[in-house]
């Protein structure tokens, strides 16, 4: 994958955090578009037709993923990880929800990234 071997392999020298946050959210547009788009795109087609494209696209949300954990991981714990993860999920989620899927933007994603940041806080913390 093209946006991977640019990442793991460029002249720069770049912080495995760094490169774990640019590889999960290239990882997390992916997973948004397999997890959420056939509900605008494919809406009227049979849901196995919409799981098997899901599928298709996930490839490549795992080609970004894997990598971006195993990085992460020399460099942050599991739950430092996973809480970074949870940030770019929503950081991702709200673009796509009021941009491609023309969702009204609403406090809660707010109220929600507030949560995060605590969460980020006391996860990151020494």
């Amino acid at each position: 994958m093209v946006v991977q071997y640019t990442i793991l392999n460029s002249g720069l020298s770049m912080s495995p955090v760094l490169k774990t946050i640019l590889l999960l959210i290239c990882s997390n547009t992916f997973m948004t578009f397999a997890w959420y788009a056939h509900l605008k795109n494919l809406h009227d087609k049979p849901w196995v037709l919409a799981a098997l494209v899901s599928w298709g696209i996930a490839f490549f949300e795992y080609l970004l993923q894997v990598p971006g954990n195993r990085i992460g991981y020399t460099a942050m714990s599991l739950g430092q990880l996973k809480m970074l993860q949870e940030v770019i999920t929503l950081s991702v989620f709200v673009p796509f929800a009021i941009l491609y899927m023309r969702q009204p933007l609403r406090l809660n994603f707010m109220w929600a990234g507030l949560c995060l940041c605590g969460a980020v806080y006391f996860m990151f913390r020494k």
